[in-house]
């Protein structure tokens, strides 16, 4: 499938009728700075569709991207190590959790991005361990494949297939584009 057009829409905090207009979403879920915006700029080929900082907990809101006319990429906030103080923090992981698992949001896939080189962290097990016992379709993202030598790469993913129970993790490189093809055909398979 190929991306033509991507445009923002909104940021929402909370119900909203964009979440019952009918069009596929497809949410974008990792930890603070595991460069989900990034990743989405990369799948769309726009370099400043999505902002993005290097400062963890940019994104504050659930964004809807727009793609094609047709249905949704969704930028979530980022959960784990934001620099924002607690009662921010809290109110940010309740959004998260009640986009992801509400009854009232209907999500037809989760992209699940992890850090290659920094591998599982304990709020990507966590995350991980939600969506399987929800019994939500995900894809697994190693992001950032960029940062590892091509050399040390495979015992890199054999540790994160072990860590995860997963044999079906996309490597990818948003700096690159590495990885770009094999998941827009996932997505759209």
């Amino acid at each position: 499938m190929e991306i033509k057009t991507a445009k923002f829409i909104k940021g929402i905090k909370g119900t909203d009728e964009i979440l019952n207009d009918g069009k596929i979403k497809i949410a974008f879920i990792g930890r603070s700075n595991v460069g989900k915006s990034s990743l989405i700029n990369s799948l769309t080929n726009k370099k400043n569709l999505v902002k993005s900082s290097s400062l963890p907990g940019k994104t504050r809101e659930i964004n809807f991207f727009l793609i094609n006319e047709d249905f949704y990429f969704v930028d979530l906030p980022g959960y784990g190590f934001a620099k924002i103080e607690n009662k921010q923090r809290e109110k940010l992981r309740k959004l998260i959790l009640w986009y992801l698992f509400s009854e009232e949001v209907l999500n037809d896939k989760i992209i699940l991005i992890i850090d290659f080189k920094v591998g599982l962290s304990k709020f990507d097990s966590e995350m991980l361990y939600l969506l399987r016992e929800s019994d939500i379709d995900y894809i697994l993202v190693a992001n950032k494949i960029d940062k590892i030598s091509k050399g040390n790469r495979l015992n890199q993913l054999k540790k994160l297939e072990s860590e995860t129970g997963e044999k079906n993790i996309i490597l990818y490189s948003s700096k690159t584009n590495e990885g770009r093809e094999d998941l827009l055909l996932k997505i759209f398979s």
